[in-house]
């Protein structure tokens, strides 16, 4: 058997080769050309379940970091944090709002880094810098220092929606997007009910040098940080470098990918797709959703650990409750995602997951916070977990209908820019005066 590989023996037309030196052109698919390579179902079961094995593992793994030290902001709260560092009236409003208006600001320039710089590289460098910010939290003394760190948070963590995205369109077929977008994005039950077991544990230590919330945002962005070189080893840019799979494999795993039509990546930022987009109604109407979508998500973030400390429970009973309403969002996530693949619509589903969220909301402004109210209360505050079942309905509809690597990644900016403005808007609507 000859030693040059796979990709090297699928047989193409003269007028084919012509793939190989496109200096704009999609770099796996100028490996194959138009030629056609057989993918029976046994290579194409095996190829997705390497693919999950690797690359879905890692977005699960990096996206559940990133909702923890987003989340965790609220429980520092709940245990000494505004006393601490001397918060008043709207300070902590601000302090949770100060990530989302980073994003907000960061993210044309994380379209253009997640077209230029290789993910193996880029991904590591955002879980690198967001695990710092997040560790130095445990260091502020003051508002300012809180807001100086928030804002690195947010500004290492703009890219990740978009980047993540990008890397599922790119490593998936169109009917596998929307589980595996669901799979990484659900994440943000599994970080919250983490963040609340992790939090009533790490309060219970004793310490005459650290405070409970100094304590929790040290261990998980300590977590983080470590996390960055594991990411870096195990990440493959795209089909064409992967270590995981075969020679022969490759060839296979960039034709099962053909008919998604959106390209499987390449490394030239092109303006004319920006002209695209700009050009497109269905761009506006994305945004539109992110941002309305959003608009709550920050409320169960930022103040959600607050709520239920409104409600006259302890710290540790605060953080313990917290439980229910992150097992719900894994749920909402995981059902919404597959319910919309089974039958193949995405905008009913969307407008159904909006009316539990709508009950919840009016029944915590209209009922009383007394003792007595404490079980409707809280079975409002629970349904507010249903908003989270829609951003991977939009996600995958994104992904699934964008082409091109310069397109995808500066749609999915806009998308993650109207989800920032969204949280910024829900922040700001909690003003305490």
């Amino acid at each position: 058997m000859s030693d040059k590989s796979v990709l090297d023996r699928v047989e193409r037309r003269p007028e084919q080769l012509h793939h190989d030196k496109l200096d704009d052109g999609d770099r796996a698919l100028s490996i194959i050309g138009d030629e056609r390579v057989v993918v029976t179902e046994e290579d194409n079961k095996r190829i997705r379940r390497k693919t999950d094995k690797t690359i879905l593992t890692i977005l699960i793994w990096v996206y559940f970091l990133q909702i923890l030290d987003k989340t965790v902001l609220g429980y520092a709260a709940v245990f000494g944090l505004e006393k601490a560092t001397h918060l008043t009236g709207n300070q902590y409003s601000l302090v949770g709002s100060i990530a989302p208006i980073a994003q907000l600001a960061w993210q044309p320039f994380s379209s253009y880094l997640i077209v230029k710089v290789p993910h193996r590289i880029l991904m590591p460098s955002l879980c690198l810098g967001w695990g710092i910010a997040q560790a130095s939290m445990a260091a502020c003394k003051n508002y300012s220092d809180l807001l100086a760190t928030r804002f690195f948070l947010g500004l290492f963590e703009a890219g990740c929606l978009p980047l993540f995205s990008v890397i599922t369109g790119q490593w998936f077929r169109r009917a596998e997007q929307p589980l595996r977008v669901a799979a990484w994005y659900s994440t943000n039950g599994i970080a919250t009910i983490v963040a609340s077991a992790l939090s009533y544990g790490l309060a219970h230590i004793p310490s005459t040098t650290l405070e409970s919330w100094q304590i929790i945002f040290l261990f998980v962005g300590l977590v983080t940080i470590v996390s960055a070189p594991f990411v870096y080893w195990r990440l493959d840019n795209d089909i064409p470098s992967a270590r995981f799979l075969t020679e022969e494999e490759k060839p296979k795993a960039i034709e099962r990918l053909r008919a998604n039509q959106t390209g499987t990546g390449n490394r030239d930022f092109k303006w004319s797709h920006l002209r695209e987009l700009a050009l497109e109604p269905k761009t506006y109407l994305w945004m539109g959703l992110a941002m309305l979508n959003n608009v709550g998500a920050s409320v169960t973030n930022t103040f959600g650990p607050l709520i239920l400390d409104g409600l006259h429970f302890d710290p540790y009973t605060t953080s313990l409750l917290n439980i229910p309403f992150g097992a719900m969002q894994w749920l909402v996530i995981i059902f919404a995602s597959w319910a919309a693949q089974r039958w193949k619509v995405k905008s009913v589903f969307l407008f159904m997951l909006t009316l539990p969220v709508i009950a919840g909301a009016a029944m915590l402004y209209t009922i009383s916070h007394t003792k007595s109210h404490e079980g409707a209360l809280l079975a409002a505050y629970y349904l507010l977990a249903f908003l989270f079942g829609g951003n991977p309905l939009i996600v995958a509809w994104i992904v699934a209908n964008t082409a091109g690597t310069t397109k995808k990644s500066a749609v999915l900016s806009l998308y993650n820019a109207s989800s920032a403005a969204g949280n910024i808007i829900g922040c700001v609507s909690l003003f305490r005066q």
